[in-house]
């Protein structure tokens, strides 16, 4: 078994580079299609996609999915803490606008920071890197001041209490991996629990919200959840799992704070939304915040 590293390197490095810049186009991907498919019947598709994907992909690879290792329980914890953040995010898109739910999501690794330690003294941040953690966060808010100091929806509480909800249950699910027999088990399996609970449950969620199930797909539709399942669901979330397994938890998670600035980035792009002296500046914090919280102590 491959031991755990105490400090990321350049593999991990760039495969967390990688994942947020996907995951902030994701954001903006999927708000281009809700024209075309409702968000939750998206992330439907999407993880039920994913979860056939990683099952053909252990068969080929030989990775066995059903043996007994005792991780069963907290497997379908993490699996339903995936959900509910999914279920939560999604239903708090009727109430906010998306750019400020992302705002509470990515109060996630303060989650992990605060309890992890709790269960895995080695994962206990330093002063320092709790300040690299504060200052990477208020980047994000700083980038998106303006968006939040104009809302005008009388339910936009709904949608904040959605969202920190979400950041919570993505917390937790990190939490109850790196503290349990699932840090053991495979990327696979663990990837497995949780997009498989997700196909099950996130359908019936998209019932309830009475989203409108379209059967009839445009090309740029079938491009989207391609580009959902296979680079989202399956790839990027199978990178994340391994990640969890041989890299300290509280310092990967420093690094999602560049999704929601990388959002911002590419709806600039995308959406022609103009890229402001504020977004440079907040892309600067958060690198100055990241090198913080992976800063090695001195000797």
């Amino acid at each position: 078994m491959t031991p755990r590293k105490s400090q990321l390197d350049g593999l991990a490095i760039s495969l967390l580079l990688g994942c947020c810049l996907f995951w902030g186009f994701q954001q903006v991907l999927v708000k281009a299609t809700i024209p075309d498919l409702p968000p939750v019947f998206q992330a439907a598709i999407r993880f039920v996609g994913a979860t056939l994907l990683l099952y053909l992909w252990c068969r080929w690879r030989g990775v066995r999915l059903f043996a007994r290792d005792g991780s069963l329980f907290t497997g379908l914890l993490a699996g339903t803490l995936f959900a509910l953040e999914f279920a939560c995010l999604y239903a708090g898109l009727q109430f906010s606008a998306a750019s400020r739910l992302t705002v509470f999501l990515y109060t996630s690794p303060f989650w992990v920071a605060l309890l992890l330690p709790l269960f895995a003294p080695s994962e206990r941040l330093r002063p320092m890197q709790w300040l690299g953690l504060a200052f990477a966060f208020s980047a994000v808010v700083f980038a998106l001041r303006e968006g939040l100091a104009t809302t005008h929806n009388a339910q936009q509480w709904q949608g904040d209490l959605l969202a920190l909800a979400a950041g919570m249950f993505w917390g937790l699910t990190t939490v109850v991996i790196r503290s349990s027999r699932l840090a053991q088990v495979s990327p696979e399996k663990l990837l497995f629990y949780q997009v498989g609970v997700s196909a099950l449950t996130l359908p019936l969620l998209s019932v309830l919200l009475n989203e409108h199930w379209v059967w009839t797909f445009g090309a740029f539709a079938i491009s989207s959840l391609l580009l959902q399942t296979v680079v989202g669901a399956f790839a990027s979330y199978l990178a994340w799992m391994w990640m969890l397994g041989h890299y300290p938890a509280t310092k990967i998670s420093s690094f999602v704070f560049l999704t929601p600035v990388f959002a911002l980035l590419f709806g600039s792009l995308w959406l022609h939304e103009p890229v402001t002296i504020n977004l440079i500046a907040a892309l600067f914090m958060v690198a100055v915040g990241i090198v913080l919280v992976n800063r090695k102590p001195a000797a």
